[in-house]
């Protein structure tokens, strides 16, 4: 639309001016383009957090997704833009924002998943003080943002999810405690720092899964077994 087009050129007075006269609008100021992208999306994307106060307050939904299944508010906690942040959570309402800040995007990432992975540590203490899950697990293989904090080996990240109430002893997927994944990283702070707190049984590295279901796996499966044999007329059929 000709908001977009405003918003992309950074037509400030421009943008604010289409704003001002079409403020109720849900259909237009919702409209997206070809990527979903709404214009409050590009008032973020192009770091124009007054635009997007501007937006907010003539009616524009925080909750629409553009095409990677992104809210204004992933973007803006990709992008460590800690005023856009700001002004999309304050101009959110209350009953809103839990659902915002519980979103997941198409790759299964919250915005506080998201904040963790660019390691910006004032965006992700802010998302917690609002009620972020500390907790969440990211679909792909269920880590959470300790875990990814241990991936990264930011240790000033890992303090600050502990501090917060990170759970040491929430496990992935494939069963892996943040501590286990410490093993053979460089910062051994961090080992350190989650062994005092993980219990003894995720400290220690789980056993291989090849190893287990080569053990445990029958010559035959249950249905080769059911059907190991045909007969017509009673009389078994040779192959």
């Amino acid at each position: 639309s000709f908001l977009h087009l405003a918003i992309i050129h950074e037509e400030k007075a421009l943008s604010l001016e289409v704003i001002r006269q079409t403020a109720g609008d849900g259909a237009f100021l919702n409209f997206q383009n070809n990527l979903s992208q709404t214009p409050l999306h590009l008032a973020v994307i192009t770091d124009q957090p007054e635009i997007a106060e501007h937006l907010l307050k003539a009616g524009c939904d925080l909750e629409i997704r553009d095409f990677r299944g992104n809210t204004p508010l992933h973007i803006a906690c990709q992008q460590g833009s800690l005023r856009s942040v700001s002004v999309l959570t304050q101009y959110c309402q209350p009953h809103h924002l839990l659902a915002v800040l519980q979103a997941t995007n198409y790759n299964g990432h919250t915005c506080l998943h998201l904040a963790s992975i660019q390691g910006y540590l004032a965006i992700v203490e802010y998302l917690l003080t609002l009620g972020a899950d500390v907790n969440a697990q990211e679909p792909c293989n269920g880590r959470t943002a300790l875990h990814l904090a241990v991936d990264l080996q930011n240790s000033d990240l890992v303090s600050l999810l502990v501090r917060h109430g990170a759970d040491v002893n929430k496990v992935t997927y494939q069963g892996y405690s943040p501590y286990q994944l410490t093993w053979g990283r460089d910062n051994s702070s961090i080992q350190e720092q989650l062994k005092q707190l993980t219990t003894a049984n995720l400290q220690m590295l789980p056993e291989s899964e090849d190893e287990e279901s080569s053990e445990s796996e029958p010559e035959f499966t249950e249905d080769e077994l059911m059907y190991d044999d045909c007969l017509i007329g009673g009389r078994q059929l040779a192959f």
